[in-house]
C-alpha cells in the first residue's frame, strides 16, 4: 500500500513523516530528476504501508522542479510511485491557504486523509474548529496533530491501519467534485478521457482537465498524445491560465465558506503571531538585520571549527594508532602496507569529515526548525540574484569557508536546479579550513612578520584577504557560468514565513544521521578508492629503482641518527615512485608558475586532501615531525633551484597561495559533486575550471611580482 504525503512547505509534513517512519526510512531520487525521494516503511497491526514524502507544493500548477514532480506521480498511474491513497499534512494555523491543493488532489478520485498540524500554534492564534462541519464539508477524515509532542499521531496511524480496507469500499472517496469544470466543453472533456482511457467519473474529468493544462510538461505523454493535445486545444480555444485563474478562484470561494461557518477565532489569544512579529521587526531589519546574520554565521563558522576540533583530533589520532597496531602485528609486505596505508589511511580520510558535516547541518537544522532560515534566505535573495543565485545560496557559500563537502550537501534546500547547480560549482571558491595549514605555512615563509599602522600584522591581513578574494571569486564566477547553463525553469522565490519555535529535536537528529550517512556511504567509496591510487603511487617505482635509492641514501648518510635517515630514505623512495616521476613529468608546466618537481609530488598526493600538502613537503625535506613547522620552513628556505635562486620567493609563495585558493585539489569534493549531480559530467567541468583558473592566477602572480 503506497502513500503519498503531500503539503505546503512549512506545514510540518516532515515532521509527520518522522514521526511516523523514524530511522526506517531511505533516500533516493524521483527518476530522471535530481529532486529528493523520501521514502519510509511502516507497520501497523499486520499490514505494511509505504509512506512516500513528496516535496512541498502549493498546488496542481506547478512553478518548480520539485512541485512538476508532484504532479507526475499523481498523475502518471504507471509510475512505480503512484499511491494508493494520499495523507495531505495543513497547518492548522493557515487552513485556508492550505486547503486548496487538499480539494484538487480530492477531486483527482484519491482516497484522502486531513492532517491538521501545528494544532498548538492554532490554538494560540485563538483559533478553533468544527470538527465535524468540517468532516462533512470535506468529505474526508480530518485529524488534528502536533507532530513537535506527537499529539495526534496514534490517531492518524489508526486512520492509516483502515485505509487498504477503505480504498477497497471508497468511503473517502468524495461523492461529488469540489470544483467541477463547467466552463469546459464536455466535448473536449469526454474525447481526451477517450483517448486516454480513462474512466467516466468526475475524477477523470479533472485528470483530463490536468492533461490539458500541463501535457507540455508531462514526460509520461507520448510526443504523439502532446500535439494530440494541443490540437484539440487550440480547436476548443482552450486558454489554460484563464483555467487556473477562475478554478482558483472558485476553489478559494468555496473553502472561504466552509471555513467562516466552521471556524471560531479569539481575536485576544494570538500571542504566537504577535511575537514573531516583534521578533522579525528586529531580524529583518534593513541595517540590523543583515549585522545578525552575520554574526550567526561568524558563530556558526567558529563553531564548527572549535567543536569539530578536538573529535576530528580524536578520529585523526585513532587512525594513527590503529595504524600502528596493525602494521606490529602483520608481517611486513607489500600487503600490509596497502591495508593500513592505503586502506585505512582512506577510512581515515572519510570518517575524519564526520564531526563537521554533523556540526555544519545541526546548526543548519536548527536554524531551518525555529523559522529563522526562512527570513535568512528571505533577506538574501535579493543580493544573490544579482550573481544568478538565490537566497538559499547564501548558506552553503559562507559554510563552504569551513569545508566544502558538507557545504555542497546543503544546496538541496535549493529547489531551481540551475541555482543549485551554479552554487554546487563555485562553493569550493570559497577558502575551507583544509587550506589553512598551507596558507599558514607559505604565508609564514614568504610574507614578512610586520605590523601595518602599527597594530595590523600583514600575514593575517593576507590570510583574510585569501578568505575574501574566494567568496568575491565565487561570487563573479557564477555570473559567467549563468551564461552557460540553460534551463527552461522559471525561478520563483516563494516562501512562508511560519511563526517561531523550538526546533523538533528528532527532526535535527534524523537530518544529522541523513547527511552523515550519504557522505560516508556515496563519497566515502570513492574517497578511499582514490587513496589506494595515490598510496599505490607513492609506493611503488619502476623496476628496482626504490632498492637502489635506498641503498645509496643509506650509504651516503649512514652516521645519522636513525630517525632522520628513515626521513632521508623515504624521501629517496619517495623521487624515484611513480608520483616523483610524475612530479618530473609536470614539471615543465608547472614551471611557469615558480614550482619545481617536488612541489609537484605535493600538488598530486594533496589531491587526497589540500592539507596532505604538508606531510608531503615534509616527507621530502626529510622532517621527522610532520608538525614541526618552524623546521620545515626553515628548509624551504634553503630550497635552491639548479641556478642557485630560492625557490621559495615572494612571487612563488603568492603564486601557490593562490593556486590553492582556486585548485579542485580534493577528492572528497569531487566525489559529493558526482553524487549531488548524480553524473560524472558536472564534476569534471568543475575539476577543469578551477585548474585553468587557478593555474591562470598563480602563473599572473609569477609573472608580475617575479
Amino acid at each position: 500500500m503506497k502513500i503519498a504525503l503531500i503539503g505546503n512547505p512549512n506545514a510540518g509534513k516532515t515532521s509527520i513523516f518522522n514521526a511516523l517512519t523514524g530511522l526506517n526510512q531511505h533516500v533516493g531520487n524521483f527518476a530522471g530528476v535530481t529532486v529528493e525521494k523520501h521514502i519510509g516503511t511502516l507497520k501497523i497491526k499486520d499490514k505494511t504501508l509505504e509512506i512516500i514524502d513528496l516535496p512541498g507544493t502549493y498546488s496542481l500548477y506547478p512553478k518548480s522542479l520539485d512541485e512538476q514532480v508532484v504532479l507526475d506521480v499523481l498523475l502518471d498511474k504507471t509510475s512505480p510511485d503512484y499511491p494508493d491513497a494520499v495523507l495531505v499534512v495543513a497547518d492548522a494555523s493557515n487552513i485556508k491557504r492550505n486547503l486548496l491543493l487538499f480539494t484538487q488532489i480530492q477531486d483527482l478520485g484519491f482516497p484522502t486523509l486531513l492532517a491538521l498540524n501545528m494544532s498548538d500554534i492554532a490554538e494560540k492564534a485563538g483559533i478553533k474548529y468544527d470538527l465535524n462541519a468540517l468532516q462533512a464539508d470535506f468529505q474526508t477524515k480530518i485529524i488534528f496533530t502536533n507532530a513537535r509532542i506527537k499529539e495526534g499521531i496514534n490517531d492518524l496511524l489508526e486512520e492509516l491501519s483502515n485505509l487498504p480496507d477503505v480504498y477497497v469500499d471508497k468511503k473517502l472517496v468524495a461523492v461529488t467534485p469540489f470544483a467541477k469544470p463547467d466552463s469546459l466543453s464536455k466535448e473536449l472533456l469526454d474525447t481526451i478521457k477517450q483517448d486516454f482511457s480513462l474512466k467516466n467519473t468526475y475524477a477523470s474529468d479533472y485528470l483530463a482537465l490536468m492533461y490539458l493544462h500541463h501535457y507540455e510538461k508531462l514526460n509520461f505523454i507520448s510526443e504523439e498524445n502532446k500535439i494530440k493535445l494541443q490540437k484539440l486545444s487550440i480547436h476548443y480555444a482552450f486558454s489554460s491560465p484563464k483555467m487556473q485563474s477562475a478554478e482558483t478562484l472558485e476553489r478559494y470561494e468555496k473553502i472561504d465558506k466552509i471555513i467562516s461557518k466552521s471556524t471560531k477565532k479569539d481575536e485576544k489569544n494570538k500571542n504566537a503571531v504577535d511575537l514573531s512579529l516583534k521578533i522579525d521587526k528586529v531580524l529583518l531589519h534593513p541595517v540590523g538585520g543583515y549585522l545578525i546574520f552575520f554574526s550567526v554565521l561568524f558563530l556558526i563558522f567558529q563553531g564548527v571549527f572549535a567543536l569539530a576540533e578536538y573529535p576530528m583530533n580524536a578520529i585523526e589520532e585513532g587512525t594513527s594508532i590503529v595504524t600502528k597496531f596493525f602494521k606490529g602485528i602483520l608481517p611486513e609486505s607489500i600487503w600490509t602496507d596497502l591495508f593500513t596505508d592505503g586502506i585505512i589511511a582512506g577510512i581515515g580520510g572519510v570518517i575524519i569529515f564526520i564531526p563537521q558535516i554533523a556540526i555544519l547541518f545541526t546548526f543548519i537544522a536548527i536554524l531551518e526548525e525555529s523559522g529563522y532560515m526562512t527570513r535568512v534566505m528571505m533577506m538574501m535573495d535579493k543580493v544573490m540574484r544579482k550573481f544568478g543565485l538565490n537566497g538559499r545560496s547564501v548558506v552553503p557559500l559562507v559554510s563552504g569557508m569551513a569545508c566544502a563537502i558538507p557545504a555542497i550537501m546543503a544546496t538541496r534546500s535549493i529547489d531551481n536546479y540551475k541555482e543549485r547547480l551554479l552554487t554546487i560549482l563555485v562553493t569550493p571558491l570559497v577558502s575551507c579550513s583544509a587550506r589553512i595549514p598551507v596558507y599558514t605555512i607559505i604565508i609564514a615563509l614568504v610574507i614578512p612578520d610586520e605590523k601595518i599602522w602599527g597594530f595590523l600584522g600583514l600575514q593575517g591581513l593576507v590570510m583574510m584577504g585569501l578568505y575574501l578574494l574566494g567568496f568575491i571569486m565565487a561570487l563573479l564566477g557564477a555570473i559567467v557560468m549563468q551564461i552557460f547553463i540553460k534551463t527552461t525553469q522559471k525561478s520563483y522565490f516563494i516562501m512562508e514565513m511560519p511563526t517561531y519555535k523550538m526546533p523538533r529535536w528528532k527532526n535535527v537528529s534524523i537530518t544529522i544521521v541523513e547527511k552523515v550517512r550519504a557522505f560516508v556511504w556515496e563519497a566515502g567509496r570513492m574517497i578511499v578508492a582514490i587513496s589506494i591510487v595515490l598510496w599505490a603511487l607513492a609506493s611503488f617505482a619502476p623496476s628496482n629503482s626504490a632498492e637502489t635509492a635506498e641503498k645509496e641514501t643509506r650509504l651516503k648518510f649512514a652516521n645519522l641518527p636513525e630517525k632522520e635517515l628513515e626521513m632521508k630514505v623515504n624521501s629517496a623512495k619517495l623521487e624515484v615512485s611513480y608520483a616523483g616521476h610524475l612530479g618530473k613529468f609536470i614539471e615543465p608546466a608547472i614551471a611557469p608558475l615558480g614550482y619545481d618537481w617536488k612541489i609537484g609530488i605535493a600538488l598530486i598526493t594533496s589531491f587526497a586532501a589540500r592539507e596532505v600538502f604538508v606531510g608531503t613537503m615534509a616527507t621530502i625535506y626529510s622532517i621527522g615531525e610532520e608538525d614541526d613547522t618552524t623546521k620545515l620552513r626553515e628548509k624551504m628556505a634553503a630550497q635552491r633551484k639548479p641556478d642557485g635562486t630560492p625557490v621559495y620567493t615572494l612571487a612563488s609563495g603568492v603564486s601557490l597561495l593562490l593556486f590553492y585558493a582556486f585548485a579542485m585539489q580534493c577528492m572528497s569534493t569531487i566525489a559529493v559533486v558526482k553524487r549531488e549531480t548524480k553524473g560524472w559530467k558536472y564534476p569534471l567541468i568543475q575539476l577543469v575550471y578551477l585548474t585553468v583558473l587557478a593555474y591562470l592566477m598563480a602563473f599572473l602572480a609569477f609573472e608580475l611580482l617575479n
